[in-house]
């Protein structure tokens, strides 16, 4: 495809990945939220590196690991439009919520505000 002064045109970007946007915007939220200490993307998933097989993270871990400033682990999986908890992210968050911590799912930043005010209430 060109343009009138016969250029070639880049086909415009769509957005093919919600949940990586998504990402992006929750943890944007977690940062500038005043009860959260830190927080930080958790990378997981599977490479192949030679003829090994190397997993990073483990099973159910969230997207994104932090601390609250009363000093409550935080733990959150993001997911797009569509995207449902896997069976052992919703295990995982259930072991952060048994222990105390801060644990949810959130698709963006009205989430994060709403499960953090839940967790402001129910501070202990």
């Amino acid at each position: 495809m060109t343009d009138l002064f016969g250029l070639e045109q880049q086909p415009k970007r769509s957005n093919n990945r919600p949940e990586a946007a998504a990402l992006v915007e929750v943890l944007k939220a977690l940062k500038a939220h005043p009860a959260v200490a830190w927080c930080e993307r958790m990378n997981s998933g599977a490479a192949r590196m030679g003829a090994r097989f190397v997993r990073f993270g483990f099973k159910g871990c969230p997207d994104v690991l932090g601390q609250l400033r009363d000093g409550r682990l935080l733990g959150v999986e993001v997911k797009g439009p569509s995207g449902r908890l896997r069976p052992e992210q919703a295990v995982f968050i259930g072991r952060i919520r048994d222990a105390g911590g801060v644990a949810f799912m959130a698709r963006d930043l009205r989430d994060v505000l709403r499960e953090l005010d839940r967790a402001k209430e129910l501070q202990i």
